[in-house]
């Protein structure tokens, strides 16, 4: 069974912590697993590769690598990053909002 986590895929994130901290972007990827993320141009890294059919030329390549979940927080409709809660909507469906805004997220 995995855990339920605060972030979804497509949410917009902001980072509190490491070298991209105050910097925001879009959720790409959810590693459950290992409680990561990989945002949408942040924490670049340099991987090499070697050639391949899809790459004959091979070397190094920039690519996203994940970001702990804890040093990222969800960005509402109105651009302030804040905790999340969960709450009942009117058709009785459980619908995640924002505590600082009371703003539902999409």
């Amino acid at each position: 069974m995995s855990k339920k986590l605060h972030i979804k895929l497509g949410d917009t994130v902001k980072v509190l912590a490491g070298e991209d901290k105050g910097k925001s972007g879009k959720v790409l990827e959810i590693l459950g697993k290992k409680d990561r993320v990989t945002v949408e141009g942040l924490n670049i890294v340099k991987v090499h590769q070697k050639p391949s059919a899809t790459n004959p030329q091979g070397g190094i390549v920039e690519k996203e690598a994940g970001i702990h979940i804890s040093n990222l927080m969800v960005v509402d409709g109105s651009g302030n990053a804040g905790r999340i809660g969960r709450k009942k909507n009117a058709d009785g469906k459980s619908v995640r909002y924002s505590k600082k805004s009371q703003e539902e997220i999409k």
